[in-house]
């Protein structure tokens, strides 16, 4: 009785302070975004910036609002391709890195290519693809996939390649196969290290498929920012863009939140 009241207890302080650290953040987003939009009004106000050069927040967020049902279904388009993208991309990231972990002459070999591919301009592979998967989501997809696939290799690889000697000597010590090692030792060791991945590529991945919309595409938010900004309608333009910017942030928060509760050993 005592013991299932201490741990109730623990479980609702734990929930407290997730609740209190959920609510700072937002807290100190709001501050955050407050300030820059202070800011963005500082300078229009001060520099008297007409409204093609730099709209103001106002003037944007009115853009917002008028043509809210069409910027909505450029962003369905785009937040597909960067969820698609996402799971191609770290689908990649761990077959890679697995297969680097396993074998070493293959890891030889792999490793250089996986430096040179992050070597050549995203600019430039998107045109190929295009050419290669033409101008439906196929394209944006795999361009969103190839700039996340990469990070989350070489964190996934890191943490599967340092677990801890003596997890794994006492793994073995009680007749554990390799590939019981693999999953139940250093995957779970690893997940830290793939974490951090995972939030690098979450953040990175709408550039992927904005790259791919700017080359070629008849929808999406990079499509309309381009015909925006060929109409010299700047508020629109701007209005894309902060619903990219927001589609970012929100895809950034929420998987952080998943990850904290999926790997709740992980140093904070």
């Amino acid at each position: 009785m005592l013991q299932r009241h201490s741990a109730d207890s623990t479980r609702k302080n734990l929930t407290g302070r997730q609740t209190a650290g959920l609510g700072m953040q937002l807290m100190r987003f709001g501050i955050s975004v407050a300030v820059i939009l202070g800011l963005w009004q500082s300078c229009v106000t001060l520099f008297e910036l007409p409204p093609f050069i730099l709209p103001g927040p106002l003037a944007v967020f009115t853009k917002l609002v008028e043509r809210f049902d069409v910027l909505w279904q450029h962003t369905l388009v785009t937040g597909s391709e960067v969820i698609l993208g996402l799971m191609l991309g770290l689908t990649m990231g761990l077959f890679f890195a697995l297969q680097m972990l396993l074998f070493a002459p293959l890891r030889r070999w792999l490793l250089p290519i996986l430096i040179t591919s992050q070597a050549i301009p995203v600019f430039a592979i998107a045109p190929i693809l295009m050419l290669w998967l033409g101008y439906g989501i196929a394209s944006k997809v795999v361009m969103a996939a190839l700039i996340i696939f990469f990070p989350v290799t070489t964190c996934c690889y890191d943490g599967l390649r340092h677990t801890p000697h003596g997890y794994l000597d006492l793994a073995k010590t009680m007749g554990a196969t390799r590939w019981q090692l693999l999953w139940r030792i250093r995957l779970p060791a690893a997940l830290p290290a793939l974490a951090s991945g995972i939030r690098v590529a979450v953040v990175v991945a709408p550039i992927g498929a904005v790259i791919g919309e700017w080359v070629g595409s008849s929808e999406g938010l990079g499509y309309i920012m381009l015909q925006a900004n060929a109409r010299m309608f700047v508020d629109e333009m701007f209005a894309a863009l902060f619903i990219l910017a927001f589609f970012s942030v929100t895809l950034y928060f929420a998987a952080d939140m998943l990850l904290k509760k999926a790997i709740p050993w992980q140093k904070q």
